[in-house]
């Protein structure tokens, strides 16, 4: 079939809305009307050429829709169902088998590989040529997408695509980083470095685990403000001094937990520098400068027992995570759709722009019905 998808043709190019084929569903693979996408920093920093994806290619792995069609084998959804798109596991290897699917051995090949790995075929071609596809298993910047099995989770009707597309990635990794990976204990601390959506998930988070205090930094006054009102205790300017110290001034002994977002070493530094004796650095944000390192003599006497740990997609099993983000949203306990902006499907450029300028805290793409 032909369908319109957003193809990045070189390293650092526009999102450019094309024609394009889409073959059908493979045998483990399903066919995905798409009705919205969530933009997530990943999407960017692979259009930068910053993970190794073919091009011209198609990103987008936050999709969500409709099922329209099964390949042979396919169990886990049904043509009608209202699914959500996320990453792609093997399902076999040890990790997979443990339930832990986001330290799939295979993850980079299968997520970001741009083919599918048993024959290195694509479902995506371009006049007659193949293209880069399965970015995440998906590639959902399109208005129908290919997807592995693995990837797609059935969330019911009762949700909107606009609110259910950023649990794909972004919300499952910031609510899963206090849920899961830090597994918050009710009545502990929180410093959460940088107000983005994977952020502000994770104070979301730390509200339905009751933590005592819950501390947000980020430059913007907005979105200050709106981690304030999602439930943070604090919310600091880093521009207003040093930040161990001023996170010092609020808790003496440090945090228990700290969780990194950005991927700013100096930020790193400083979050484990925060921590309480036996307290736990979080990481996600992945620095730009593959070289970097963090001193090891900021695990001192006043940390004594503190840990770091990288965290991927949140410690989430899609599988059975995601539908208990979704039951969460709808007993109003996590109420991430606050945090979605919505921009038509062929604003897609706009959009990146927007983000880019701190406009909003998660922009998601709508499509025609």
């Amino acid at each position: 079939m032909q369908i319109t998808a957003a193809v990045v043709h070189e390293p650092g190019g526009a999102f450019q809305l094309e024609s394009v084929r889409l073959d059908g569903p493979r045998p483990g693979e399903v066919l995905v009307k798409i009705a919205a996408v969530g933009l997530c920093h990943t999407d960017v920093a692979a259009r930068q050429g910053h993970l190794p994806f073919l091009f011209p290619g198609v990103f987008g792995h936050e999709g969500a829709g409709t099922v329209v069609a099964v390949g042979e084998g396919v169990t886990r959804v049904s043509e009608g169902d209202t699914v959500v798109l996320t990453f792609n596991s093997c399902g076999h290897c040890g990790p997979c088998t443990a339930r832990a699917p986001a330290y799939c051995r295979s993850f980079t090949p299968l997520n970001l590989g741009g083919h599918r790995v048993g024959d290195g075929s694509s479902a995506l071609s371009l006049d007659g040529r193949p293209i880069g596809a399965h970015f995440f298993g998906q590639s959902s910047f399109a208005t129908h997408a290919v997807a592995d099995e693995r990837t797609v989770v059935k969330v019911g009707s009762g949700i909107d695509p606009v609110v259910a597309a950023p649990l794909g990635c972004g919300v499952q990794t910031g609510a899963g980083a206090v849920l899961n990976a830090l597994d918050c204990r009710p009545g502990t601390s929180l410093l959460v470095l940088g107000g983005g959506s994977v952020g502000l998930s994770a104070v979301l988070a730390a509200s339905v685990r009751a933590l005592d205090t819950v501390i947000v930094v980020d430059p913007l006054r907005q979105r200050r403000e709106l981690a304030l009102q999602l439930g943070a205790t604090h919310a600091l300017d880093p521009a207003g001094g040093p930040l161990v110290e001023q996170v010092r001034g609020i808790l003496a002994d440090g945090v228990d937990h700290a969780f990194d977002t950005t991927g700013n070493v100096g930020v790193v530094e400083a979050g484990l520098a925060s921590l309480a004796q036996r307290g736990t650095l979080g990481i996600v944000g992945v620095p730009s400068d593959p070289r970097a390192v963090l001193p090891v003599s900021l695990l001192g006497l006043q940390r004594v027992g503190a840990s770091v740990r990288g965290i991927v997609e949140g410690d989430s099993d899609p599988e059975t995570f995601i539908p208990e983000l979704v039951a969460l949203h709808g007993q109003g306990r996590l109420p991430f759709d606050r945090l979605i902006t919505t921009r038509p499907f062929a604003e897609i450029n706009e959009a990146v722009s927007a983000q880019a300028r701190g406009e909003g805290v998660k922009f998601v793409l709508t499509l025609p019905d």
